[in-house]
């Protein structure tokens, strides 16, 4: 990608996140807000989004050709947690923290914040890598990264595959996808009236992303932010090995351009906003995990456009 595409596609990112930190400065997006708009990104525009995007880009041949690129992902998502078990042990994390960082090392907000990204970096022809990589990435949070967070709580730790994680794995996007999929194979189409509905609905997944996003950011202070070996350590799994192990698995796994570009980004996301969420939930060290959201959420708008330079 150019320096002038990627400078452009950052730039739109980062005006949208601060409109969001302004119109929360001003009161406009209060608390009520920030529990409305992953609601209405994750149930409404996400799954919408999806369903449009892949019924009028794919074909039965087209989708079958590309889900093997999956592997890229999960293999080094797989190799990526185990650095940063590895990482944990070194550093004598405490338990109550020592699973959330695991989680929070490997897994990535691949559908959340990655997708409005790459809407923005690459257009609608990125959204099938997206995609791809949300499956890798959704599989493993609910069974490896809950698991890791869980075994931090006071509340007893739930087995890496249970019926609460076949459920919790079906959220509303994979569901869609699912759908979609079966849709595709069977060749039934969208009705106009509802392709149009969903690109309508869908279109309100970036701006709405981004806004929450500047809210999340606006949350953070600084003053009481300190940069200690489990943060550094942290941001390094997040921003530079998550990204170089997709690049080290698509070596050997020979993936077209615009899907390893994708995927580097995604890989390259924050942490997953739902881990400070399911903290609370399992009476784990919930203040860590979001201190440790908030921060990864901040600095990638610094690495996202270097990562769109690089590439």
């Amino acid at each position: 990608m150019s320096f002038i595409q990627a400078l452009q596609g950052v730039l739109t990112i980062l005006l949208m996140v601060m409109v969001g930190y302004i119109l929360t400065h001003k009161g406009w997006l209060t608390a009520d807000a920030k529990t409305l708009l992953p609601r209405l990104v994750n149930y409404v525009a996400l799954p919408t989004y999806m369903t449009w995007n892949l019924m009028t880009t794919f074909t039965h041949d087209k989708l079958l050709a590309i889900l093997p690129g999956t592997l890229v992902p999960f293999i080094a998502m797989v190799i990526t947690y185990c650095i940063g078990h590895i990482i944990s042990n070194i550093l004598k994390l405490p338990v109550g923290r020592r699973g959330t960082f695991r989680s929070m090392f490997f897994v990535s907000s691949a559908i959340f914040v990655g997708l409005p990204v790459n809407l923005a970096l690459f257009g609608d022809a990125g959204v099938p890598s997206v995609l791809l990589f949300f499956l890798a990435n959704a599989a493993l949070f609910w069974t490896l990264g809950v698991y890791c967070i869980s075994s931090d709580g006071k509340a007893s730790a739930n087995p890496v595959f249970s019926l609460a994680t076949v459920k919790n794995l079906f959220s509303p996007p994979l569901i869609a996808f699912t759908i979609a999929t079966i849709l595709i194979f069977l060749e039934i189409p969208l009705p106009t009236f509802l392709a149009l509905t969903f690109k309508n609905l869908g279109s309100m997944t970036t701006p709405l992303s981004m806004l929450f996003i500047g809210m999340i950011i606006y949350g953070v202070n600084l003053k009481q932010v300190k940069l200690t070996k489990d943060m550094f350590a942290l941001l390094v799994g997040r921003f530079i090995i998550s990204p170089l192990m997709v690049l080290l698995v698509a070596h050997y796994f020979p993936i077209p351009e615009l899907m390893l570009k994708v995927f580097v980004i995604q890989a390259a996301m924050p942490a997953m906003t739902q881990t400070a969420i399911l903290a609370k939930i399992y009476e784990a060290d919930t203040e860590y995990a979001a201190v440790m959201t908030s921060v990864t959420t901040l600095i990638s708008m610094v690495a996202i456009p270097v990562y769109m330079i690089l590439l």
